[in-house]
């Protein structure tokens, strides 16, 4: 008897020890991942470069491009930073019209205070592009696409698929261009007109936009504002863009033209918070691989959580857009 009750003594201390030790170890992991968050983690959220020594920021625009006032907050800091220069990398279909308006804008705010050169990785196409002629000096890889001057309005009719169904839809409008047009009925010459008027106003903005960054003739700017892309050879030869090459020809101009030390090291500088894209377990994750140097599998992480498909479904309005079924 007294055995037995030595036994189960022993076995509830052993498991108070356990759980103790289990306790421990949850919150040390808690801690270590607030403080490697809090390390490596700047302002708002977004992992920035140390600000202790000069830099060169390297900026990252991927995918397609919306209003984004995280964007607009992060720009403004890179602005006021201590980064001698910025290369901003482009791989962009476009996006909306207004939130390419806005990249442009932040882009120049910083082209301002620091020499800017951007580097079209894949594609700077309809608003990638207009984002692109935010700087000076642009270069591209030869095989990159660059252009795809336009605007355009898209919205579906399924006039004749609710017919088949047996479905009508009553409506009541203050005015006949009010919500036009419908996909519940055809569109009116109206509707069709006010859109026109909508589109050539942008285009005409695009227009004048890429004449004056580029510096085209009216002919010159005729050759390129069709809507088409071209590869990055051809946008030289229509100055489009200043260089073939990568982000070292991006240093070395910075180099030759800004007096900026090509030793100067490259830092990404992040334009959006990870806390609004991951879990916090996918932050920490990618807290940790970054503090400990395996930058490029933190990246992965965080864009296999990112949410590109309900970004495509919030897609609305005015696009400056190249292929937008495709990407």
């Amino acid at each position: 008897m007294s055995l037995d009750a030595d036994y189960i003594v022993d076995r509830r201390r052993m498991r108070r020890k356990l759980t103790f030790w289990r306790v421990f170890a949850v919150l040390l992991a808690i801690v270590a991942i607030v403080a490697v968050t809090m390390r490596v983690t700047g302002r708002g959220g977004s992992l920035l470069p140390a600000e202790t020594g000069s830099f060169i920021a390297r900026v990252t625009i991927n995918g397609l491009i919306r209003n984004d006032p995280d964007r607009v907050e992060a720009l403004d800091r890179l602005a006021k930073s201590r980064a001698r220069a910025v290369i901003v990398h482009i791989d962009s279909p476009g996006g909306t019209a207004a939130g390419a308006e806005q990249l442009y804008e932040s882009l120049r705010d910083v082209g301002k205070n620091k020499p800017m050169v951007v580097v079209v990785d894949g594609l700077a196409a309809s608003g990638g592009y207009i984002a692109a002629l935010s700087a000076d000096y642009v270069v591209a890889r030869s095989a990159s696409l660059v252009g795809s001057v336009g605007v355009l309005v898209q919205y579906p009719n399924v006039v004749e698929l609710l017919k088949t169904i047996g479905v009508r839809v009553e409506e009541i409008k203050s005015s006949p261009l009010k919500a036009a047009p419908s996909a519940f009925e055809p569109a009116s010459p109206e509707a069709k007109a006010a859109l026109e008027s909508i589109v050539k106003d942008t285009y005409g903005w695009f227009r004048s936009l890429v004449k004056e960054r580029r510096n085209l003739n009216d002919s010159g700017l005729e050759r390129v504002a069709d809507g088409r892309v071209f590869t990055g050879r051809q946008a030289l030869e229509l100055r489009l863009i200043d260089q073939i090459g990568g982000e070292d020809a991006a240093v070395a101009w910075l180099a030759k033209e800004r007096s900026i030390d090509p030793k100067t090291p490259v830092r990404d500088w992040r334009l959006k918070s990870r806390f609004g894209d991951l879990s916090m377990i996918h932050l920490a994750t990618a807290a940790v691989l970054e503090a400990v140097g395996l930058s490029s599998l933190a990246r992965r992480i965080e864009e296999s959580a990112t949410m590109q498909t309900i970004e495509r479904l919030n897609l609305d309005g005015l696009l400056a857009l190249w292929h937008p079924s495709a990407n």
